[in-house]
């Protein structure tokens, strides 16, 4: 990769960025890895995560739906689609209107594996929540996953292995905290 010329590193951060699952939560170390400057790889990673966003929303739901009765895709499409229903329904009850858009934004915007721009989206579209508070909703919670990842990136980076224990150190008191809060709830 070091014979690359720079123009096509961001291209391939770009490209990684608009991949699903691995998203910009992947193009980011990557990025960084490859020396790119920030100031250029965050909105580059930014934009190419969020392409692919408006066509999800709009497309997605109808594929599952035309599939659903088709002989190789009928089980998994019907299976998506109920498993969508119910989560929305679900997610709904419990959140509300106001509180689904903040739930969208932080299921896009923690960066976890299965959470993204791309499962969000397609969240958003079983919510049926409105294309334009999906994609605001999706568009901040890619932001702050770029924020997420180009901190824990610049921290992994300057300070080798003792950065990366001590990210993995913040997450697991994190994680401990929510789940002692959710016990003292009950």
């Amino acid at each position: 990769m070091a014979t690359l010329p720079l123009f096509m590193k961001y291209v391939i951060v770009g490209l990684i960025s608009m991949v699903p699952i691995v998203e910009l939560r992947g193009a980011i170390p990557v990025a960084e890895g490859l020396g790119l400057d920030i100031f250029i790889y965050y909105p580059v990673a930014i934009i190419a995560n969020m392409i692919p966003v408006p066509f999800i929303y709009l497309f997605a739901r109808k594929v599952l739906e035309c599939g659903k009765d088709k002989k190789f895709t009928g089980k998994f499409f019907t299976w998506c689609l109920e498993k969508g229903e119910k989560g929305g329904a679900k997610l709904k009850e419990k959140a509300g209107e106001t509180g689904t858009f903040f739930a969208l934004l932080l299921f896009v915007g923690i960066p976890i594996p299965g959470t993204g721009a791309w499962t969000g989206t397609l969240a958003a579209s079983f919510l049926k929540l409105g294309f334009k508070t999906s994609i605001i909703a999706v568009m901040l919670g890619v932001l702050l996953a770029g924020l997420i990842m180009s901190l824990g990136s610049k921290i992994v980076s300057t300070l080798g292995w003792p950065g990366l224990i001590g990210i993995i150190a913040v997450v697991a008191v994190i994680i401990a905290i929510s789940i002692i809060i959710k016990k003292r709830k009950k």
